[in-house]
């Protein structure tokens, strides 16, 4: 999704939640200053090369923990959503990506940034906890607003349809969506705070439709086959 496209997306979504726009760009800012400084930072053909045809993505929804005791997943790219990983990483998985906007359980995303490429998103509810991208080895950044150089925009607004962007963007022919679910039911390892599966409170329905809608233009537009686990 190119900017132009996203852009009338994030109008909306800026509008229905509430959120700032100066403070998105200000916190891109910040993860585009931390990762220079740190030298970090990865470019996106570089993350390009690890991306299989086959794509993985993992989601926190209360259906994820029967996937991954069923299935295997070891014929694909594996991208974990942010809280995804703490799960995964309970099935001795380790993702080869992880999108996330740093909340989920910090220890895990540090401990999977051993071997996997962290994807950092800056938007403006986040900048107190961009410094912990230092403990990463690997990194892409990315946003909300305009992208800034190293600092790119593919598209989506929640961590798991954002990782799907991200897996059409770098060219994934075949995107297998597992562990989401739009019930309304957020899975336990979506919060660190959570210990068992919950009913959605409203800002977290409103980002499941935001999430649902935006799947479904990348299913309409996008190259890769979208499909369901």
């Amino acid at each position: 999704m190119k900017w132009e496209e996203w852009k009338q997306f994030y109008e909306r979504i800026v509008r229905e939640m509430g959120y700032s726009v100066k403070a998105d760009r200000r916190s891109t800012e910040l993860l585009r200053a931390i990762l220079i400084e740190n030298d970090n930072y990865i470019i996106k053909e570089e993350l390009e090369t690890i991306i299989m045809e086959k794509v993985y993505v993992f989601g926190a929804g209360p259906n994820l923990e029967d996937a991954l005791k069923e299935y295997d997943f070891s014929d694909g790219t594996k991208i974990a959503a942010d809280g995804a990983t703490t799960a995964l990483l309970e099935h001795q998985i380790i993702p080869d990506i992880v999108v996330t906007d740093l909340d989920g359980r910090i220890q895990d995303l540090i401990r999977a940034s051993g071997r996997a490429i962290m994807v950092v998103h800056a938007h403006g509810d986040n900048m107190d906890k961009l410094p912990l991208v230092t403990n990463f080895p690997v990194v892409l950044g990315t946003c909300q607003t305009e992208p800034l150089d190293i600092i790119y925009n593919f598209g989506g607004f929640t961590d798991g349809d954002r990782a799907a962007f991200l897996a059409e963007e770098l060219g994934a022919r075949e995107i297998i969506l597992v562990g989401f679910d739009f019930s309304g039911l957020v899975g336990k390892w979506s919060k660190p705070w959570l210990r068992q599966h919950t009913t959605a409170w409203e800002e977290k329905r409103k980002k499941l439709s935001f999430a649902r809608e935006l799947l479904q233009w990348l299913k309409d537009n996008g190259k890769a086959k979208i499909t369901f686990l």
